[in-house]
């Protein structure tokens, strides 16, 4: 019931509006609103820029929000054959913030979302402010990577194109295992997914991303040596299934000025689970940010340390 009293208070405050954006001759969708300086939201592999509703008129409070739905998936226009690589992903971003005249953003990421917002920030450090990620995609989890064999097979790319397909408790059911706790599922929250997948070319789309999955992992790591000068916050849920929690360690060596926040309870999708949790560590880390103009020190959290 708070959470829901939570929801309702905000989308009485902010309107959002729906945008397409002109990307290498196709449209790419977003969720805009707000006013500030610009934060732009980057989905998880199978996401969509609605997975963040619950999350943009609180975010919305301190930053211009652009909730961007990549080509292929979402409301944006699938590009037969596109090249889904993360340095690809990063390049079409740069050009979605260039024709909405955004100079530099602050981003806050998700699973691949994150591993593409990395990429983009080793590329083009000028263009970005402050990164924070919740459970990016990293060199240093193997978590996933039986699954990703798997739908990389003759087999798992043929039950890739029959997801859509499978009876609503079995799609329910494949969702809670994101979350840290499976009988919290919000209402419709698999239709947002399965919405999507139905749309001819974003299976293809998906599959293209785990073609190139472990090269993608290999140049990321190399990558990261040019992001250390990023004020950086990252969030893990302590029941995500999904990208390692060990993994973390690793990462936050990355940064010479990070932050660290564990979410309790919580398992891959935050912005679902816990979002007035989300946007307050977002917001609290975006107004210190923008106030001092410095970053972070190492903060260890006690689950963590050691």
């Amino acid at each position: 019931m708070a959470l829901a009293r939570w929801m309702l208070d905000s989308l009485r405050q902010i309107q959002i509006n729906e945008l397409w954006v002109q990307v290498q001759g196709h449209q790419m969708h977003c969720l805009q609103a707000g006013a500030g300086p610009e934060l732009i939201l980057l989905h998880g592999l199978l996401g969509t820029a609605s997975a963040w509703e619950m999350t943009i008129p609180r975010l919305a409070d301190e930053s211009t929000v652009y909730a961007v739905d990549a080509l292929g998936i979402g409301e944006s226009s699938r590009v037969p054959g596109i090249d889904a690589r993360l340095e690809a992903q990063a390049d079409r971003l740069i050009e979605f913030m260039d024709e909405s005249n955004i100079a530099a953003a602050d981003f806050l990421a998700t699973s691949h979302g994150g591993a593409v917002a990395l990429t983009l920030a080793a590329k083009y450090s000028h263009r970005v402010r402050n990164l924070l990620l919740h459970a990016p995609a990293n060199p240093f989890s193997d978590l996933g990577d039986p699954l990703i064999n798997f739908y990389l097979s003759s087999l798992g790319t043929w039950f890739a194109h029959r997801i859509a397909t499978l009876p609503a408790s079995m799609q329910s059911l494949a969702l809670g295992r994101m979350y840290g706790d499976p009988t919290q599922v919000q209402y419709g929250s698999a239709a947002k997914y399965i919405d999507s997948l139905r749309v001819p070319g974003t299976v293809d789309y998906v599959l293209n991303i785990l073609r190139t999955w472990f090269d993608d992992m290999a140049g990321l790591e190399r990558a990261l040596a040019h992001v250390r000068h990023i004020p950086a916050l990252l969030l893990w849920g302590d029941r995500d299934r999904t990208v390692s929690l060990d993994s973390a360690q690793n990462l936050r060596r990355c940064f010479d000025r990070v932050e660290f926040e564990l979410l309790p309870g919580t398992g891959h999708l935050p912005y679902e689970e816990c979002p007035e949790v989300l946007t307050r560590l977002v917001n609290s880390f975006l107004i210190r940010m923008r106030q001092t103009g410095t970053g972070p020190q190492l903060v260890r959290n006690k689950a963590q340390a050691g």
